[in-house]
């Protein structure tokens, strides 16, 4: 055989072979929670003072939602604000905890569910993942309501 023939059978085979690419796995959840995120107004003003603490803590989107809406003894449902005015709150299920507090000494929380659900949105657009902490505007008798999400 030919030099020139066999270099142009091996360039041919060579650029004939599939590339090997790593293969990584996404949830499925994941593409929900963007596609939610995506498709939903965020009110930057909802919040304030966002801290991110650790973006690598696994904190289940249903999880979170279940406790975003736990506060407060609950306000899911036709509930549309907190009732009881309390100084402190958590709402909490499997991987995730809400604790809320008032900002100012002596107040109570009366914060909306429109209220709250507009301040977790907004805060999770600076902190996508993880565990976070913030200030929501209002929602209290007197002032702003802090938050922190962990996990338990």
């Amino acid at each position: 055989m030919h030099y020139s023939t066999l270099l142009l059978l091996a360039s041919a085979a060579f650029s004939l072979a599939s590339p090997v690419w790593p293969r990584y796995t996404v949830d499925n959840e994941h593409f929900e929670v963007l596609a939610l995120r995506a498709a939903t107004q965020v009110n930057s003003a909802a919040v304030s003072d966002v801290t991110c603490i650790d973006s690598k803590l696994n904190i289940v989107f249903h999880d979170q939602n279940v406790a975003e809406l736990g506060i407060c003894g609950g306000i899911a449902g036709s509930i549309t604000k907190c009732g009881g005015a309390p100084k402190t709150t958590i709402g909490q299920s499997g991987s995730a905890r809400f604790t809320l507090t008032t900002a100012t000494n002596g107040a109570t929380i009366n914060i909306s569910k429109g209220r709250w659900e507009q301040c977790v949105r907004a805060a999770r657009a600076i902190c996508p993942t993880g565990s976070m902490s913030g200030t929501c505007s209002g929602g209290a008798s007197s002032g702003n309501v802090n938050f922190t999400l962990e996990s338990p």
